[in-house]
């Protein structure tokens, strides 16, 4: 009698499905972000302490549905923390060049984890107490909005979404936020929702309804804030949200 041996394919390893930390408490600002959907495309946020007065926190916004991208997704965070607490912990930085070194890592991290180009607007701020200003980096990513006693100014896009060329790099300016002020990020998923009351249109929520909602609540709440925006998207549609990822990320500054 012949025994048969079969041979198994050794399973492949786990993906690490990326968990976004806790908010960290801050001294005189505070952060929150709400997320409709049901996680299946590549929003993603993350936010840590990297010094005793520096705040990293990110949103990104990775091409693709969840399941195909969760390596990705997993590399990138691996990177935003590891390599930003490292870059942003010595006292005596410089930020702009720091923000900049850890775009670039990101940005060649992804397409290693992709093998190959993979769009991936991203949006990467880091904010210092001891000074109320915010060293930030948009990567090709949906304007951020800064509300303070001027009115909303956009923050817009400073370089390419990471993960398309592995030397592009984006700038990273510094702003001053004032007692008061408030930043919105939003993912594309909020800008791009839809209405389609009229059979002949199919009109988008768009960043100047976002800007008008922002402008309009007075809270200066960032948990409040950021669920405004996503009901005022809800309000919005004449049908219910599509089953994907709507993401709004409030900093506020209230001291």
């Amino acid at each position: 009698m012949c025994a048969l041996f079969r041979t198994r394919t050794p399973d492949p390893p786990p993906v690490v499905e990326p968990v976004p930390s806790e908010f960290p408490k801050m001294e005189g600002a505070e952060i929150a972000a709400t997320t409709y959907g049901q996680r299946v495309a590549g929003d993603f946020y993350d936010s840590l302490r990297v010094s005793p007065e520096r705040i990293l926190f990110g949103l990104l916004d990775v091409a693709g549905r969840r399941e195909n991208n969760q390596q990705i997704l997993a590399a990138a965070q691996k990177i935003f923390r590891t390599l930003g607490a490292e870059l942003f912990s010595p006292p005596d930085i410089n930020e702009s060049e720091a923000m900049t070194t850890l775009s670039l890592r990101l940005n060649r991290g992804i397409m290693e984890a992709a093998a190959g180009v993979h769009s991936c607007p991203a949006f990467i701020g880091c904010y210092n107490e001891t000074f109320g200003t915010l060293c930030y980096t948009n990567a090709g990513h949906t304007p951020g909005l800064v509300r303070d006693s001027t009115g909303i100014t956009e923050l817009a896009s400073t370089g390419l979404p990471l993960g398309l060329f592995s030397h592009a790099t984006s700038e990273a300016p510094t702003i001053g936020l004032e007692k008061g002020a408030v930043l919105l990020l939003v993912s594309r998923g909020v800008v791009e929702g839809k209405c389609r009351q009229d059979k002949t249109d199919d009109l988008e929520f768009g960043l100047e309804r976002v800007k008008e909602r922002l402008q309009a609540d007075p809270s200066h709440s960032a948990e409040a804030l950021s669920a405004s925006i996503l009901n005022a998207v809800g309000e919005f549609t004449c049908e219910p949200l599509v089953p994907d990822d709507m993401t709004a990320l409030v900093f506020v500054r209230n001291a």
